[in-house]
This record gives structure tokens, C-alpha cells and sequence, in this order.
């Protein structure tokens, strides 16, 4: 038995939108609008940090922690474990000047640490 046949789309047909509905939106518009409401008005600056988070923290670090929002200047942090988030409890302030350097000065301007296993 064969599969049935589909007839062919017609004009302004489109794989996921709706007959008639709002035409698809850009993928930077959709990821700025997640990041506004992940981090307040820091979304672009936390998603800058999201892709840099290996390179400002290092790579054993940024394996067992990532940042979860930035809000009013207070980045959160969530760590796997418990010692990872002691870990980043002592970097406080070589953590703070690297994302000044990242991000800009003052950016971020408190550090809060979330134990979150994955």
C-alpha cells in the first residue's frame, strides 16, 4: 500500500505557520525577546556572556556552572554542586573584574550563586 498523496501547497504556503496567520518571525528577533525575559533588561548582555561564559570563567569552571539571568546588575549563577558554587563564592572579586572586562564596567554589579544539579 502506498502512502496517500498530498496535494501541492498553493501560494503563500508555509511548512509551520498556519493558513492566514502572522508570517514567521526572524530567529534574532525570537532570541533577543527569550533573552529580555530571561534576564530583564540585561538580555543582550547576558546572551553576549552565554557565548563568551568558557572563555571570561575558563573551561572547568564554565563545565560545572552557567549563568541563568541578569537582572537590575545581579548576575545568577547556577552551580552543578555544591563546591562549585563555594568555588565561585571565592572568585567573587576576580570573577566581578573579569566580567567588567567582558561585558563593561558595571554591568554587572552583584553575583548571586544557585546550586542547580543538571
Amino acid at each position: 500500500m502506498t502512502p496517500a498523496r498530498r496535494p501541492k501547497p498553493g501560494p503563500g504556503w508555509h511548512p509551520i505557520r498556519e493558513p492566514g496567520g502572522p508570517p514567521p518571525r526572524r530567529l534574532a528577533d525570537s532570541l533577543d525577546a527569550v533573552a529580555r525575559n530571561l534576564g530583564g533588561a540585561g538580555g543582550p548582555a547576558l546572551l553576549d556572556l552565554l557565548g563568551r561564559w568558557p572563555e571570561v570563567v575558563g573551561p572547568s569552571l564554565a563545565a560545572h556552572c552557567r549563568p541563568v539571568s541578569l537582572r537590575s546588575g545581579t548576575l545568577t549563577i547556577a552551580a552543578a554542586e555544591p563546591a562549585w558554587a563555594a568555588q565561585l563564592g571565592w572568585l567573587d572579586a576576580d570573577l566581578r573584574r573579569r566580567l567588567d572586562e567582558a561585558l563593561g564596567a558595571g554591568v554587572v554589579t552583584r553575583i548571586t550563586v544557585r546550586v542547580r544539579p543538571t
